[in-house]
């Protein structure tokens, strides 16, 4: 029997909207690996003096601070997340191309200072859409695409390295450079919804208004930003520590592989079971209570049974929490609003954190030496007590108080 002749096609099976996510976490994270751990030397072979490396790339972080969650208020407002997240990465690619011609002070500052305008979008941006699509269409979880995010930073990084020994500083800048605009072609490939209804035309002022009077999302903030900040001496020194053990280059490349394999392991298998589980207030007190433990036991000891055993910890101190994190945006975050949510968390809550402690890293570490650590187990206790703040108001969209079981599936992460 012929079927009816208004009858729509079936619906585009939810597995097809993976693939184009793959490839955009692919470019981006693999970008960011190439490019950041050899960026300092390519800088200090254009001239750069140790104490203006440092002023550089602080000045690119501030830029970060204030222009990603602009670049989210602007896709809100236009409803244009795609077009908004292939336009900053066409412009981080091209953009990025200019530290190859510049040398000295000021030129390498105005380049860092417009590539970090451009890129500071680029992770927000994508996460808005990917958490939309999960949503939407069900068929993967957000986990997957970060997943993949973690593993290609590895893979960048490695390549960055063979790059280097054979083609010299320059080529991370190229190869950096083209996978950004890599990733400007697949950010207009991903199957997401820029945003359900109406964009939003309220200003920035009401937009902060409306994030913050919202419990699970202001409570997010401030877990967020204590747990995440906690690993500020971790990234300055714990390699410093452990070599100044005596750990040879091998033990110390195994001991931070290790922590990388267990974000990766979170991100794909065990943080969306957990969170099925437990919810995102009970997944941010476990990372809580993670780090607590992990900073705890750093702090005590360099025993490496103990670092082995710690460093796998690493999985539920970050990626287990920014799975939660994604939940409680994707749930209680208006979908209007969800890339400024998405900016405002990633630039304003991480980054004005870890940029504070990790300053303040150097001035404990000098004066508690591995005792630092215990500073930032503290912090991760008093995560573990807001914690609980993350299920108040996380109901569906925004919703002010738990909403009635629905038909649609809620986000699967």
């Amino acid at each position: 029997m012929a079927a009816p002749s208004d009858a729509r096609p079936p619906p585009r099976p939810a597995a097809s909207a993976l693939p184009p996510f793959l490839l955009l976490y692919a470019a981006l994270y693999s970008a960011y690996g190439t490019e950041s751990a050899y960026l300092p030397s390519f800088f200090q072979s254009h001239g750069l003096a140790d104490r203006s490396i440092g002023m550089v790339l602080s000045a690119g972080t501030l830029v970060r601070i204030v222009s990603g969650p602009a670049a989210g208020r602007l896709a809100d407002r236009l409803g244009a997340r795609r077009g908004v997240l292939a336009a900053a990465a066409l412009l981080s690619g091209l953009i990025g191309t200019l530290y190859l011609g510049a040398y000295g002070l000021v030129p390498l500052l105005l380049v860092c200072l417009a590539h970090s305008c451009t890129e500071a979008t680029l992770a927000p941006l994508s996460d808005a859409l990917a958490v939309a699509a999960s949503a939407a269409r069900g068929g993967f979880r957000y986990g997957w695409v970060r997943g993949t995010g973690s593993a290609a930073f590895v893979a960048g990084t490695l390549l960055s390295g063979q790059l280097v020994d054979r083609f010299g500083l320059g080529c991370i800048i190229g190869a950096s450079s083209a996978l950004f605009l890599a990733m400007a072609l697949s950010a207009n490939r991903v199957a997401a919804p820029d945003a359900a209804g109406e964009p939003d035309r309220g200003g920035t002022l009401a937009a902060a208004r409306a994030l913050l009077a919202m419990p699970a999302y202001r409570t997010l903030l401030l877990v967020a930003a204590l747990v995440i900040g906690s690993h500020a001496v971790n990234d300055a020194f714990a390699v410093i520590t452990w070599r100044g053990a005596g750990y040879g280059g091998t033990a110390v490349s195994l001991l931070w592989s290790e922590s990388v394999l267990a974000e990766v392991a979170v991100f794909f298998v065990a943080g969306p079971w957990i969170i099925d589980r437990v919810g995102p207030a009970g997944a941010a007190a476990i990372s809580a209570g993670a780090g607590v433990l992990r900073w705890g036991v750093m702090g005590a000891t360099v025993a490496l049974p103990a670092l082995v055993a710690v460093q796998a910890l690493h999985g539920l101190t970050f990626a287990l929490l920014h799975l939660g994190a994604m939940k409680v945006i994707g749930t209680a975050v208006p979908e209007r609003l969800g890339a400024t949510a998405q900016a405002v968390y990633g630039n304003i809550a991480l980054g004005v954190a870890s940029a504070a402690l990790t300053f303040a890293s150097g001035y404990l570490y000098a004066g508690l030496g591995i005792r630092a650590f215990w500073v930032m187990a503290a912090l991760c206790g008093l995560a573990l007590v807001l914690a609980p703040g993350l299920g108040r108001g996380a109901g569906p969209r925004g919703a002010s108080r738990p909403a009635k079981p629905v038909d649609k599936p809620s986000s699967p992460l």
